[in-house]
């Protein structure tokens, strides 16, 4: 009897796990299928990420739209469920490039404890995976952020600029271009102030139209060395 009920619960929980879709894959499918075939000299870019991405498409439609855009950020992401998407909502739809922005919430515990050096391991496989696919990569700092409203006292003020420290270390190791947000954002503190983010993480229309020269120039540099 006890074996059969340890069976039982180990079933269903084995088909819970199973539709949780731990990475969310189901999120960008249909709208990935449902992308134009690029024509011959056409060019897509693809912006790679967590909530910071998926609210920029949101509050800032006009800027992809009128640009060969395609947003795939999922809120609260952290890099190893990136790196389980980067086939589905990357390589698959082939860009020419990949903006790759993450990392703020593994710092902040979002799924499990992690460090510095783990984190930059599932970016250098995410940006390995592009570059061995013929996508060029461009690596985003990590935003400034002095606390995490939903998991305070994390320091990560501290943890953020040693993070991008090592992202822009092996940008130019590898020949990638490192896009410094956070120098053009961050406050004494080393953390995104208000009138760029009302919660000091998650920018405002504000912390966005800052954001958006620095990744056209990033772009734009990009495409003419390739």
């Amino acid at each position: 009897m006890m074996k059969f009920i340890f069976l039982t619960l180990f079933s269903m929980l084995s088909i819970n796990m199973q539709s949780q879709d731990w990475a969310n894959l189901s999120k960008y499918r249909s709208a990935n299928d449902a992308l134009p075939e690029l024509l011959e000299g056409e060019e897509r870019i693809v912006f790679m990420g967590n909530s910071i991405t998926e609210g920029w498409v949101a509050m800032r439609p006009d800027f992809f739209n009128d640009n060969p855009f395609v947003g795939r950020g999922i809120s609260g992401q952290t890099t190893p469920q990136m790196l389980i998407r980067m086939r589905q909502d990357v390589l698959n739809i082939n860009p020419t490039v990949v903006i790759i922005l993450a990392g703020t919430n593994d710092i902040a515990g979002n799924t499990g404890q992690m460090s510095l050096d783990e984190i930059l391991g599932n970016i250098k496989s995410m940006a390995e995976l592009a570059d061995a696919n013929g996508i060029k990569v461009i690596l985003s700092s990590v935003l400034p952020a002095y606390d995490y409203p939903w998991a305070p006292g994390l320091e990560p003020n501290i943890k953020i600029p040693l993070l991008n420290k090592m992202i822009a270390e092996y940008s130019k190791e590898m020949g990638y271009r490192y896009l410094d947000y956070f120098t053009a954002m961050a406050d004494d503190r080393n953390g995104l102030p208000k009138k760029y983010a009302d919660d000091e993480v998650h920018p405002t229309e504000l912390g966005y139209s800052v954001m958006e020269p620095i990744v056209l120039k990033a772009i734009s540099d990009v495409l003419q060395n390739k």
